[in-house]
């Protein structure tokens, strides 16, 4: 590799020299070789000069699906990851939705090892019980060691609570982290929408607040009593932002992520009964929305995901009561944060969070590996099929203006550049 960005804006805040400022980045061999105000080409570079270029750190996505091994009609590794590339991403979390379930480490080396020489990297999340069927642990330690991030039984709810304490204080060994899905299934019942005014006029079940919140309750009093490192992901109501800042104060290690359909979404866009809208949790009323953004810029939630679902059509083209859930979000990431929260926060939220889950943040100066977006934040679409990379179109952004391209994206030695 050997790129030379020209007069590309340097988005980083920790680097008060450089933040905001124009500057000419010579990459070669996969490190940054230098950072001045003018740099001549040198023999052989490849000179990148686009109107309104700007540059970051590399961005991370802490849960995305995919479906390879077993669902590869939603996803494959390759194709996944060259879309993640494409949007900009740097790092993924792997949700574990595949079949047979990644419930040992023999799972985890065979998902890292087809995600070998990609320029993006994953990290896999394996499963916390046995076929993510809620019942015995799976080999914590085991899939640890060969390279799980985290344990999660996807969107699964952990319905004995007892288990989860027991693998809080099994994990707390050798610094492992348990992800639970807050939803109290009996609460939740046969809903499909969030239970307030759009489900009474859609005529649809719904799904109470309070079959979220309940279980965030129980999961950080358990937190409380036993240690440890817990995540909650996704997290979509007023109160639970309540009872997680309440947790924090208090010292407990919790961490948690917002989707961003959340941020971008309520439930009055249920209206048509369109099934791209139909995720879980499900989309909340104003309110909640509102909470989250202030959640978000207190501290209080962690990390913004896209929670990537891709789906193939014959799941999303029934009756809104058998359509799965799920949306893709990885191409629009961006595009959306930058229109709901401007440049700086939007690239604040996509670079953050590394340290959480116990992984080196990359570094913007010269001699360090090249870990680096490049993007428009100016440019205004329309979101459309042809901005979608995934191998299903399932995406509750299409139709919207989006403010904000992604140029490229230069990782492990490699370069993905969209123009």
């Amino acid at each position: 590799m050997n790129i030379l960005l020209k007069s590309a804006t340097i988005v980083n805040a920790q680097s008060k020299d450089l933040h905001l400022k124009k500057r000419d980045i010579w990459v070669r061999e996969g490190n940054i070789t230098q950072i001045a105000t003018h740099i001549p080409t040198p023999e052989g570079a490849q000179v990148v000069d686009h109107k309104n270029l700007h540059v970051s750190l590399g961005w991370m996505d802490t849960g995305i699906c995919i479906g390879e091994p077993g669902y590869e009609e939603r996803e494959t590794i390759e194709n996944g990851l060259r879309t993640a590339a494409k949007s900009g991403f740097t790092d993924v979390f792997l949700n574990p939705t595949s079949h047979p379930r990644p419930d040992s480490s023999s799972d985890i080396i065979f998902l890292k090892n087809a995600a070998r020489h990609h320029l993006t990297n994953l990290y896999p999340l394996a499963n916390l019980t046995v076929g993510g069927n809620g019942g015995a642990l799976a080999e914590l330690y085991d899939m640890k060691n060969a390279g799980a991030i985290g344990f999660y039984d996807y969107k699964t709810p952990i319905a004995n609570a007892n288990l989860l304490k027991i693998a809080l204080q099994y994990a707390q060994g050798f610094e492992g982290l348990v992800f639970s899905f807050p939803m109290d299934v009996d609460i939740a019942g046969k809903g499909v929408v969030n239970e307030g005014e759009t489900s009474i006029l859609l005529g649809l079940k719904g799904i109470p607040a309070l079959a979220e919140e309940i279980m965030v309750a129980r999961d950080l009093f358990v937190l409380e009593y036993t240690g440890g490192r817990l995540h909650i992901p996704t997290v979509s109501t007023e109160n639970s932002v309540k009872l997680i800042a309440s947790a924090k104060k208090k010292g407990l290690h919790v961490t948690c992520s917002v989707a961003l359909h959340h941020l971008w979404s309520t439930d009055s866009a249920l209206q048509n009964f369109d099934t791209h809208f139909k995720v879980m949790p499900p989309l909340r009323n104003e309110k909640d929305r509102k909470a989250l953004r202030k959640g978000l810029a207190n501290g209080t939630i962690d990390v913004v995901t896209t929670d990537h679902t891709p789906l193939n059509i014959e799941l999303k083209q029934v009756e809104f009561d058998h359509a799965e859930y799920g949306t893709i979000g990885l191409e629009s990431a961006f595009g959306a944060l930058n229109a709901l929260m401007g440049m700086e926060e939007a690239i604040a939220l996509l670079t953050k969070g590394r340290d959480l889950f116990g992984l080196p943040t990359p570094v913007l100066q010269e001699g360090q590996p090249a870990c680096l977006t490049l993007f428009d934040p100016h440019s205004e679409y329309d979101f459309g099929a042809e901005h979608v990379h995934s191998a299903n179109e399932n995406s509750l952004y299409l139709g919207s203006g989006l403010k904000g391209k992604v140029l490229g994206t230069l990782n492990n030695h490699q370069a993905m550049l969209n123009f």
